[in-house]
């Protein structure tokens, strides 16, 4: 089906409904399977980060020949290098990779809420309780992370990758089912 952007002419695509049910479903099983063994899906998680890294790192490094100028080459050159060293890292050592990865997150997830709390003040005429909430809950993540690590490294990275695939899968059907989607 094809439906027009309100206020252009801009055609947009949109998937026919059963195809956003079955990935849905799809994106929900895949969760599932991952919360039955959340600490494999660490693992292979910290895997593919590592994997991935050592491809960007070697995409970066192509990338500073069409650099102009040798400032911004060295740049890319010594990132592509620093991406690969850290990718071949967590590949050749997946446990202290997850070690790294969680501890990173759970920083990660705490200067977020802190933003997120400032922000919602800041904007709160516009929703901005919602930023509140999600910034307290950021925050307790944050702090359930670090308080529990390095023990939470087993178990976090699978952990929130479930939970990301079923609310990705809930999304998906809440998109099928929605009824200005329902004419696909």
């Amino acid at each position: 089906m094809t439906t027009y952007d309100s206020g252009t002419s801009t055609a947009l695509y949109v998937p026919p409904t059963w195809l956003r049910v079955l990935l849905g479903i799809v994106l929900i099983l895949g969760g599932l399977f991952v919360l039955g063994d959340i600490g494999l899906a660490t693992l292979v998680s910290t895997l593919f980060i590592g994997f991935t890294a050592i491809v960007v790192g070697a995409f970066e490094i192509i990338h500073a020949f069409w650099t102009k100028g040798w400032g911004g080459f060295v740049w890319h050159i010594l990132l592509g290098v620093l991406y690969i060293i850290f990718g071949w890292m967590v590949v050749n050592q997946p446990v202290s990779g997850a070690l790294i990865l969680t501890f990173a997150l759970g920083l990660i997830f705490l200067a977020s809420g802190i933003v997120r709390i400032i922000v919602a003040f800041r904007h709160w005429a516009e929703a901005g309780w919602l930023l509140l909430v999600s910034g307290i809950f950021s925050i307790l993540a944050g702090l359930i992370i670090l308080s529990g690590w390095p023990a939470s490294s087993i178990w976090v990275l699978g952990l929130l990758l479930g939970i990301d695939l079923i609310l990705h899968g809930v999304a998906w059907l809440t998109y099928a089912w929605a009824p200005s989607a329902r004419t696909a």
